[in-house]
């Protein structure tokens, strides 16, 4: 079995001298440090909250071209994640799947013309020609429930699905395996310079329970990874804010409420903005909405009245015979995208192209998707390398391979295949800590129980919702925030969490709080 570093041991190997210091534990800070360890340089990661706490845990689980970014003509942005999509898909096995789309139209030749270009425009860019036209009756076979007005036929096509949150930690978590060093709740205070005011370290202060206070750390270059929060580090330098943050929301339902084998790609009856329905985790999720964040970046999103009104109204015209209401919503989640800022006034007009600044020798990386993480940590390594004075080696892998055999494997082929995506080369310490219980899948959901046994013994845990929404999503795909199996919860995982019984109630108090306030069906009722 792998060994487990204490929270103390790795506190201890923080105060040396690094080639690089990444600051956030995104996707886009989780590609960096991948790619800076593989490349030989000495790096640590160091992430204020949870790994993948922020946007990384809240997107729309979709590794994909962004086909409604053809429509304000992100030409170059659609094709270069369209090309990183089909690289995924072969460098992350059973993580980043295959997912069709069904894209539908009215009776306007103009629509379907245009629709047609779109996809095959999007298939050229892969290149890889799986597109088809479906007419009523075979929409009808392949969808029944989709139903809107004036409908006249679809377009088939494919993009692709992931736990966004489980790729975060699998990187991190190989990575470190490589020999970097990851740590979390662990907070960049200020950015430190030299005599000649340019960066060279950074303070970092323990957040986490142990509370280990304040370090300050050299290095030769620091890379900003902060995605909505990049503004906050540049401002210490007396920089101006580059990046807007918009909320994209999202509703999640059990699937049995929206039964849809295949996602939905559907304009909004209102304003004609792209949306999706996408099968998930053996839910549905709804989404997304394109909106500017007036609220504090401290404070958790939340999907807001408007916003959940704003889903719900589109449901209804493109499944009007589901009887989705308000009551259907299981959960519910926000993320902030970092959306370099430019001079759009509709916020879905705003470009999702990267940024790459070096000022006083702060790295920034900001802008983009998910999807192109590798380009983006490419980029931003070649401007740090100037300052870190040696060439990256090249990179073997960005995700190592899954176990091809597994001695004595346990586990039905679908399982193998969903746990080996997501935890990769790990999965051997999975299995051994779990029973055959354990390795049984949760109610109608394809998680398994032994996840949750894992995450706590190996997942540098520090509270109750590291573990429910992104080390295991059980708090979004269960009803009440899994609060109905906390009794469960608890029982299996409190050998392998330091908690008394007293810091058992409190973290559950807490959680729940959190699952309220930013999660739940109905969350902005629940602030204060």
């Amino acid at each position: 079995m792998s060994q487990v570093q204490s929270r103390e041991q790795l506190w201890s190997q923080l105060d040396q001298d690094w080639d690089l210091i990444v600051i956030g534990g995104g996707i886009t800070g989780a590609g960096v440090f991948r790619r800076a360890v593989s490349g030989g340089y000495k790096t640590l990661l160091l992430e204020a909250a949870d790994f993948s706490s922020g946007t990384s845990s809240k997107s729309s689980k979709l590794v994909h071209g962004g086909f409604r970014y053809l429509r304000s003509r992100q030409f170059d942005v659609t094709f270069e994640s369209v090309r990183q999509r089909e690289k995924l898909l072969k460098q992350a096995q059973n993580l980043v799947t295959l997912l069709g789309f069904v894209l539908p139209h009215d009776e306007s030749p103009r629509e379907k013309r245009l629709f047609r270009g779109g996809v095959t425009l999007y298939d050229l860019m892969a290149p890889k020609w799986r597109h088809r036209h479906l007419n009523l009756e075979q929409l009808h076979d392949t969808m029944p429930i989709l139903k809107p007005e004036n409908m006249a036929g679809a377009y088939f096509y494919y993009d692709a699905l992931v736990d966004d949150s489980r790729m975060v930690l699998r990187l991190i978590q190989e990575t470190c395996q490589d020999g970097g060093l990851a740590l979390n709740y662990a907070r960049v205070t200020q950015v430190l310079k030299d005599a000649n005011a340019r960066v060279r370290g950074v303070a970092v202060e323990d957040r986490s329970r142990s509370n280990h206070g304040t370090l300050e750390l050299k290095t030769k270059a620091v890379i900003n990874a902060t995605g909505p929060w990049t503004d906050q580090l540049r401002q210490q330098l007396g920089r101006p804010d580059r990046v807007r943050p918009l909320r994209g929301s999202h509703l999640v339902f059990s699937f049995d409420d929206l039964p849809i084998p295949n996602a939905v790609t559907l304009m909004h009856p209102n304003d004609g903005r792209a949306m999706f329905a996408i099968p998930w985790e053996g839910r549905t999720i709804f989404g997304t909405t394109d909106l500017d964040h007036p609220y504090p970046l401290e404070q958790e999103p939340f999907c807001t009245d408007q916003e959940i009104s704003y889903m719900l109204e589109a449901i209804h015209a493109i499944f009007p015979g589901t009887n989705i209401s308000e009551t259907s919503v299981l959960s519910s989640f926000a993320g902030l995208r970092p959306i370099v800022r430019g001079d759009a006034n509709n916020p879905s007009a705003e470009s999702r192209a990267h940024l790459v600044l070096e000022e006083d020798g702060l790295v920034t990386i900001t802008g983009g998707k998910l999807t192109i993480f590798e380009l983006m940590a490419e980029d931003a390594l070649k401007t740090a390398a100037r300052l870190i004075g040696k060439n990256l080696s090249p990179i073997k892998d960005w995700f190592k391979p899954i176990p091809a055999d597994l001695p004595g494997n346990p586990l039905a082929p679908q399982s193998f295949y969903y746990l080996a995506g997501r935890y990769g080369q790990a999965l051997p310490d999975l299995l051994e800590v779990s029973t055959p219980h354990d390795l049984t899948r949760i109610d109608d959901l394809y998680m398994h129980w032994a996840e949750l046994l894992y995450n706590a013994h190996f997942g540098m845990v520090e509270h109750l919702d590291d573990l429910l929404l992104r080390h295991t999503r059980l708090g979004l795909l269960l009803p009440n925030g899994a609060m109905d199996v906390m009794d469960k919860i608890q029982d299996l995982t409190a050998p392998h969490l330091p908690w008394s019984d007293d810091e058992w109630r409190i973290e559950i108090s807490r959680y729940q709080q959190i699952y309220l306030q930013a999660f739940s069906p109905n969350p902005g009722s629940h602030l204060e």
